[in-house]
C-alpha cells in the first residue's frame, strides 16, 4: 500500500512516523524547509512519554517524484489546500482515495448529503470551488483528528496525547477502501474505526473549535481560563448554541449537550487552542475553516448566528492587527 502524507507537520509527521514504523506501507512524506532537511539527512523522530523512536522515511518537497498513491492524506490547515491543489495532481491515479485530516467542515460537505444542498460547495473553505473540481469528491474519505502533537524540533516530533483518527465515507458506507484504511491506521497504533455519520464527528468537534478558538486568540486564554471565566463561558455557550441549531438544521444530532461539551474542554486544562498558537507565532489562523464556514451553513440554513458573526469580525481584525510587543 502506498500512502503520502501531505504536510508532515506535527500531526502528518506523527502519522507517518507510527505507520512508517509499525506497518509495511510504503509511506511517502510532503514538507518544506528545516523540517524536511532534517527529515532527509537524520530521519523523522518521535518523542511520546514512553520513549522515542527514528525511522528513516522518504521525504520530499516534489510530489511528482512519488507517483501516484493509494491514499493521500492531507495534513495541512484548510487555508494551506488551494496552494497545494498543482502538487497534489501528480499523486493522484484512478483509484486514489484523498483523507481530509484538517480541522472544520471539510469541501466534501454536502456531496452525497442527500436533501436540498446535496453537491453545494461551501465557499469558506473552498474559494471558487477549486479543491472540488481539482481533487474530486468522490476520492474524499472524512478524518477527525483528536491526538495532540507538536514539532519539538526540525525532524523531531512529540506526541503528547490522543489516538482517535475516526474515518468516515460522505455516503456513510463502510466501503473496502476505509476498512483497508482503518486497518492500516489500527496497525500504526491509533484507533480509526469507520463511522457511518463522519458528519456528526465533524461537528463534535468542530463545536468546540468554532468558539474555544477565536476566543483563545481574542483573550490569550487557555481553555481552562476560558471555561472558567464567566464572560467567556456564557461567549462560547451562545456560539455553540448557534451552531447547534445550525447542524441540527442539516440533520446532525449531537451525542452530548453543550455543557457536558464545555465540561470536557474545561478538563483538558492549561492548553492554548491551535489557533492561539498560530496568532503567536504569527501564522495565518484558520478563522474562514472553523468560524466563517459555520457562519456560510447559518446563512444558508436561515438560522441567526448573532454570536458568531461578532466574535467572527473580532477575531478578523485581530488577525490583520499586529500583535504588540
Amino acid at each position: 500500500m502506498k500512502i503520502c502524507i501531505y504536510g508532515a507537520g506535527a500531526i502528518g509527521g506523527l502519522i507517518g512516523a507510527r505507520l512508517a514504523e509499525r506497518t509495511d506501507a510504503e509511506v511517502s512524506l510532503v514538507a518544506r524547509g528545516p523540517h524536511l532537511a532534517a527529515m532527509q539527512e537524520k530521519g523523522l523522530t518521535l518523542r511520546t512519554a514512553e520513549g522515542e523512536f527514528t525511522v528513516k522515511v522518504r521525504a520530499t518537497d516534489d510530489p511528482a517524484t512519488l507517483g501516484p498513491q493509494d491514499y493521500v492524506l492531507i495534513a495541512l490547515k484548510a487555508h494551506s489546500v488551494p496552494a497545494i491543489l498543482p502538487g497534489l495532481k501528480p499523486l493522484l491515479g484512478e483509484e486514489t482515495a484523498v483523507v481530509t485530516a484538517q480541522n472544520g467542515l471539510p469541501w466534501w460537505y454536502f456531496y452525497k448529503s442527500g436533501g436540498e444542498h446535496e453537491g453545494r460547495r461551501i465557499e469558506a473553505v473552498d474559494p471558487g470551488g477549486a479543491i472540488w473540481d481539482t481533487i474530486g469528491p468522490e476520492r474524499a474519505i472524512g478524518c477527525v483528528v483528536h491526538p495532540a502533537a507538536d514539532i519539538e524540533a526540525p525532524g523531531v516530533i512529540r506526541h503528547t496525547e490522543g489516538e482517535r483518527l475516526p474515518l468516515g465515507e460522505p455516503s456513510g458506507e463502510k466501503t473496502e477502501r476505509s476498512q483497508a484504511l482503518s486497518r492500516l491506521l489500527v496497525a500504526g497504533g491509533f484507533r480509526a474505526p469507520v463511522r457511518p455519520h463522519i458528519r456528526s464527528e465533524i461537528w463534535v468537534k468542530l463545536w468546540g473549535n468554532v468558539s474555544f478558538n477565536p476566543i483563545s486568540a481574542l483573550t490569550g486564554a487557555t481553555l481552562a481560563a476560558i471555561c472558567g471565566h464567566d464572560g467567556t463561558r456564557a461567549v462560547a455557550r451562545e456560539m455553540m448554541e448557534e451552531a447547534e441549531a445550525i447542524a441540527e438544521a442539516l440533520g446532525i444530532r449531537f451525542p452530548i449537550d453543550v455543557d457536558k461539551r464545555i465540561a470536557g474542554a474545561a478538563e483538558i486544562g492549561e492548553h492554548k487552542t491551535s489557533m492561539l498558537q498560530d496568532l503567536e507565532l504569527g501564522r495565518p489562523m484558520e478563522i474562514d475553516a472553523l468560524v466563517a464556514s459555520v457562519q456560510e451553513l447559518g446563512r444558508l440554513t436561515g438560522i441567526a448566528t448573532p454570536t458568531i458573526d461578532t466574535v467572527l469580525g473580532l477575531v478578523r481584525l485581530r488577525a490583520e492587527t499586529p500583535l504588540a510587543r
